[in-house]
């Protein structure tokens, strides 16, 4: 007589719309770590200044926001010093459309890799968020440093105790910009041209954002389009709290976190639903 067999992994052909493979995920830990230590070194093995790049480009970017925004068109930054309010505006944008490009992406960068082996596919869109998070680690270590270089030398910046949530913030836009990152992969898999118009598009929508401005400076017949934006919440909330001062309100919270489950949810079910035959249409 045969053993009876016993298989430690069962691969389905089908799944759930809604079935999030969290005990496979976790059994694929080591892979995750594998792919951000890859995306390190594939980034910076042939350049000069390495990860410093990490802190270099915000810091032009303040400078150029600095002189453009706050000196040129001298646009009100809430009488947040300067430095803060872009050095803040640059790292939690820069989080965010990072994470969504290459969510954008995420099925026709991998195709190969998704064609040769299993593994749960949401360790790639997992890895763009943990990867991108160290690099604006470091850059938020280099934010705290400069704002309390301003605290100390007397500047009108009131950080409340909320601040210790700040992961919170991380959290939320990771959530919005995979969400929606993966709904546009899954309509570039059948529709190539569309990734031309996202990348115009999120070049356009940094502007719509209160990145390089405060809402505050938006004309009171244009708000609407900052409350309809979901990313704007998070990032104002993140000055309420480091800076004490952001024009946000629980509306415009809770109409941000409405569209961030709204986009989590459909970027599941078009993701489970596009792994199970994307190979086909690529």
């Amino acid at each position: 007589m045969t053993e009876k067999e016993n298989w430690s992994l069962i691969i389905k052909p089908k799944r759930k719309l809604l079935e999030i493979p969290i005990r496979e995920i976790i059994r694929y830990r080591d892979l995750i770590f594998l792919l951000v230590k890859r995306d390190f070194v594939i980034q910076y093995k042939q350049t000069i200044l390495g990860p410093l790049w990490f802190i270099i480009s915000p810091i032009i970017s303040t400078i150029m926001y600095t002189f453009i925004f706050g000196r040129l068109a001298n646009i009100g930054t809430d009488e947040i010093p300067h430095t803060l309010f872009y050095f803040s505006g640059t790292i939690l944008w820069g989080f965010f459309s990072n994470c969504f490009s290459e969510s954008c992406n995420v099925f026709i960068s991998n195709s190969n890799l998704f064609g040769k082996v299993y593994f749960p596919r949401l360790v790639v869109p997992i890895n763009y968020v943990l990867s991108h998070s160290i690099k604006t680690l470091i850059q938020f270590v280099i934010l705290v440093v400069v704002f309390f270089y301003f605290v100390f030398t007397g500047s009108p910046v009131r950080a409340s105790w909320h601040m210790i949530f700040f992961p919170f913030i991380f959290v939320w836009l990771a959530a919005i910009a995979v969400g929606a990152g993966i709904i546009i992969s899954s309509l570039t898999t059948k529709y190539r041209d569309l990734r031309n118009v996202v990348g115009f598009a999120l070049g356009l929508a940094m502007y719509a954002t209160p990145v390089v401005y405060p809402i505050s400076e938006i004309p009171e017949r244009f708000r609407w389009i900052a409350y309809i934006n979901p990313v704007s919440a998070p990032i104002e909330l993140f000055r309420k709290w480091f800076f004490g001062t952001a024009t946000v309100d629980l509306n415009m919270i809770l109409v941000s976190l409405g569209f961030t489950v709204v986009l989590v949810f459909l970027g599941l079910i078009l993701f489970n639903q596009n792994e199970q035959n994307f190979i086909d249409v690529i």
